[in-house]
């Protein structure tokens, strides 16, 4: 009986009880996948997106719903000041802020000679210098607590490169040398950080890419489906609790395969 007993209770335990998580980009698509399967792990969740919204407070209650706290701010992640502010009020709130996930971005796709330079500098703000806020701003409470995951999104692309794409693949390379080097940097404080590069994920940001490139992404996928937000959410719960505990400055492609 009593092995019995600890088996029931090992099973019931969360991976993430108790910790709490600053997703930025967390109101749709991957982000919002990754949100509500930290919540149901345990975590307090905080989410950020770029405007304020009607179903923000039903986002919260949907997190809520799992016996978790949950917050939203609504600011401009690309702000580095804002974003300080941000995670200081999440650290006096909350104690402490055991995950970041570096997941907002944006698209402005277009083949080099068309693209302005606003399209560039948008996006690199966006998908690359927002990681930097807020891992810059996290830095010093995980420093202190001498533990702490940030786990940053980077694409497929930030490694094959993609026609059209040279702002979001460069923005998406950097991410993985800056991952790279902060694991290096901080690994020492017992943090580690990992990026996540996924594939061709349904989302309603790929939902705007024509039919019949969609189809032909897919036929060149190995699994030869495209992903789900949860895909990338069960790769970011991983590395995010303490099963990845000896795992850091690493790139995990979720892609179906179609890196290779």
């Amino acid at each position: 009986m009593g092995k019995n007993k600890n088996k029931r209770l090992i099973s019931k335990m969360k991976l993430l009880e108790g910790k709490t998580a600053i997703v930025t980009g967390g109101s749709r698509g991957i982000g919002k996948a990754v949100a509500e399967m930290f919540a149901r792990e345990g975590a307090n969740v905080i989410i950020t997106r770029v405007k304020e919204s009607n179903d923000t407070e039903q986002l919260l209650e949907n997190l809520r719903s799992y016996g978790v706290q949950a917050e939203a701010f609504v600011f401009d992640v690309a702000d580095f000041t804002r974003a300080h502010e941000v995670v200081k009020e999440v650290q006096q709130k909350f104690g402490r802020i055991d995950i970041l996930v570096n997941n907002a971005g944006i698209t402005r796709d277009t083949l080099l000679m068309r693209m302005t330079e606003a399209q560039w500098d948008e996006v690199l703000a966006v998908n690359l210098k927002s990681a930097f806020n807020l891992s810059h701003a996290v830095a010093t409470v995980m420093m202190k607590q001498r533990s702490g995951s940030i786990i940053n999104m980077s694409s497929v692309v930030g490694i094959t490169g993609n026609a059209g794409q040279t702002n979001y693949a460069a923005a998406k390379a950097g991410i993985i040398g800056f991952t790279k080097s902060l694991a290096k940097e901080l690994g020492s404080r017992g943090i580690r950080a990992n990026a996540i590069a996924p594939g061709f994920v349904e989302t309603d940001m790929t939902e705007v890419i024509p039919q019949e490139a969609r189809e032909a992404w897919v036929k060149n996928i190995p699994l030869q489906r495209g992903g789900k937000p949860e895909d990338i959410a069960n790769a970011t719960l991983f590395l995010a609790s303490d099963m990845a505990s000896y795992i850091t400055g690493q790139v995990i492609s979720v892609c179906g395969g179609m890196n290779i």
